[in-house]
């Protein structure tokens, strides 16, 4: 099954303040198991980033003036994610300016099935601290590249910490469990048996005469 692990940066923090996009992030999984495929990109939002914003991500007015614009990149963006499960952290603030960027070219909203990370780990550690940066700690995933919020390290992370959320395991190499599960998979049936050696006529003669010299020590 293949899933999409999404992060955006933005301008701000409200759509409705007009902040915009600024950074797309987006890591492929198959089967849990992350894939060669990521879509990545840097947007100009066609507005100031906010002081806030600025000291979260790092990203200046400069740095983003030569990047494209969400409009040039939205249908590559779309296909990307069309049919896929997309796994965010605190769903509500992404989607919220994703649809916005839409909204503005006059696209419908996005339609995916959703996992909110931050949803199951609210259920799954009620009372504790559940941002990204605390769940790493909790399940132990090294962190020390995340010095600002970057979209695609942050999938990164997110794929380590989801993976842990819904209680699976990364592949490990477990030979003897791999090849039982083969055997039954593909209902093989191994019989194992000694090999039968055989005398020879020199060696039964031989064995004849100490069996007659063994009887007349025990009876004379």
């Amino acid at each position: 099954m293949k899933e999409i692990v999404l992060d955006t940066e933005t301008t701000g923090l409200s759509v409705e303040d007009g902040h915009r996009i600024v950074e797309i992030g987006c890591i492929e999984l198959n089967d849990l198991v992350p894939t060669q495929n990521k879509f990545h990109c840097y947007l100009n939002p066609e507005r100031k980033v906010s002081e806030k914003a600025l000291e979260v991500h790092g990203y200046s007015d400069e740095f983003l003036s030569d990047k494209s614009k969400f409009r040039d990149i939205a249908d590559e963006f779309l296909n990307f994610i069309e049919n896929k499960k997309l796994i965010i952290h605190n769903a509500s603030f992404d989607l919220s300016h994703l649809n916005n960027e839409l909204k503005i070219l006059k696209k419908g909203s996005i339609q995916n099935e959703i996992v909110d990370t931050l949803t199951l780990a609210r259920d799954k550690f009620p009372g504790s601290q559940i941002s990204l940066d605390a769940l790493c700690k909790r399940f132990r995933i090294d962190n020390t590249k995340r010095a600002k919020h970057t979209a695609l390290i942050d999938c990164d992370l997110l794929s380590k910490v989801y993976i842990n959320l819904i209680d699976q395991k990364e592949p490990t190499l477990n030979f003897n469990s791999q090849d039982k599960e083969k055997m039954n998979t593909e209902n093989v049936n191994i019989n194992y048996h000694k090999k039968v050696v055989y005398p020879s006529n020199e060696e039964k003669i031989n064995h004849s005469k100490y069996l007659k010299g063994s009887l007349n020590k025990n009876f004379f």
